[in-house]
């Protein structure tokens, strides 16, 4: 049974790197350091170990 959530949130490339946004992006910014607000920008990739669950899940 495919997760619909889950695939919504994700990106999966073509060499199946899982991608996704990190956490805390929506407020409370103005208070951090410029190179933390800037790393929020970018999409982060999910650990090795964590992959293999959420590929079975997506399919």
């Amino acid at each position: 049974m495919a997760k619909k959530s889950i695939k919504k949130r994700i990106k999966i490339t073509k060499k199946k790197k899982i991608l996704h946004h990190p956490c805390g992006r929506d407020h409370f910014n103005a208070k951090e350091p410029g190179k933390k607000r800037r790393n929020k920008r970018r999409k982060k990739q999910f650990s090795k170990a964590y992959r293999k669950t959420l590929l079975q899940h997506i399919k």
